[in-house]
């Protein structure tokens, strides 16, 4: 697939996840081959900008592949420059959010909610394009609900505008992610524009993204939940999309190497004390992939680890105390 100058090395793309998909996560996705790995979004907001919550966001120190940073915001202007400042920083491709459900991100007309405006639609989206000079691509969903879905609108003014590449996910601002992922608009958009055409939902195996692919026609299939505790799902869906029917699940060693590795990435990249309070999340989904083998008072001692060596010795405990044999 390709967005502007750059060829995506399979079809397969992360999702821009708040508080999820930061540096250490974008990274270990792609050693398990995701194709491109997009960032959590960043406010447009100015006063935002020098924030250190922003500044960790924007940190690519050592980052391989492709830098995709995904913008918030509902202000042509300001979304502009957050687009210029982010491509300044280092972003390869500006990602623009229009698909966010939060309650606290539509409250403020942003992300899903701009749906219901085309025109102004249209003007960010002519802002960011005149103002950088790398790919911009675009996130929505198929409507703000489900008696106004206007998402081939929505595309047609993204290809009149220039936008490198559309992410459609399955559902609308309302549904939010209630219930099964339609395809049917994505479907209708891809056939009713020229542009790349990304799925997203509910896509979690490789027999699902095969179906989703061939039944929308998109040219590739975005990732989000699924990977949460899972990243090797992007190796066992693009090993069973290339024919490789040898494939073999990870080890429940290897699995224990990879949360290692991770929750010690976290705990350099923000520190001992917030590394270990992001980690929980991570550790519960991890687990929860494991069948959820995780007794429920180790569980209580881990969440309350207050040091990276005492929250990490009892990860490994588990694996001490548990027999696994693979997933």
């Amino acid at each position: 697939m390709q967005i502007g100058p750059y060829t995506l090395p399979n079809k397969l793309i992360l999702a821009p996840m708040a508080g999820i998909t930061d540096r250490p996560f974008r990274e270990l996705c792609r050693q398990f081959g995701v194709g491109l790995a997009v960032s959590e979004m960043v406010a447009s907001n100015p006063s935002l900008q020098k924030h250190r919550r922003t500044l960790l966001k924007t940190d690519y120190t050592g980052e391989t592949g492709i830098r995709s940073v995904q913008i918030l915001g509902t202000d042509p202007q300001q979304m502009a420059d957050a687009a210029l400042l982010n491509q300044q920083r280092g972003a390869q491709i500006i990602d623009i959010n229009m698909g966010c459900p939060a309650k606290k991100v539509c409250s403020v007309a942003a992300g899903s909610a701009l749906l219901r405006d085309e025109l102004l639609v249209k003007q960010i989206l002519d802002a960011i394009i005149n103002t950088v000079d790398i790919p911009v691509t675009l996130k929505i969903r198929t409507g703000w609900d489900k008696n106004n879905k206007n998402a081939i609108n929505i595309a047609k003014i993204a290809e009149q505008s220039g936008i490198a590449a559309l992410t459609i996910h399955g559902r609308t601002r309302a549904c939010k992610f209630i219930g099964e992922a339609e395809y049917d608009t994505i479907k209708q958009v891809k056939q009713a524009v020229s542009l790349p055409i990304i799925a997203n939902g509910d896509i979690t195996d490789a027999q699902k993204a095969k179906q989703v692919l061939k039944y929308t026609g998109a040219d590739a299939i975005m990732i989000g939940r699924a990977a949460q505790g899972k990243p090797w799902v992007f190796k066992e869906i693009q090993q069973q999309l290339s024919g490789n029917t040898s494939y073999k699940k990870p080890s429940i060693n290897e699995v224990q190497l990879v949360i290692n590795n991770h929750l010690e990435k976290l705990y350099s990249f923000y520190g001992d004390l917030s590394g270990v309070r992001i980690a929980r999340k991570h550790i519960g989904w991890y687990f929860d992939n494991l069948g959820g083998l995780l007794p429920s008072a180790l569980k209580k001692e881990i969440y309350q680890a207050v040091t990276p060596l005492q929250q990490i010795s009892l990860v490994n405990l588990v694996f001490s105390n548990t027999e696994f044999s693979t997933l």
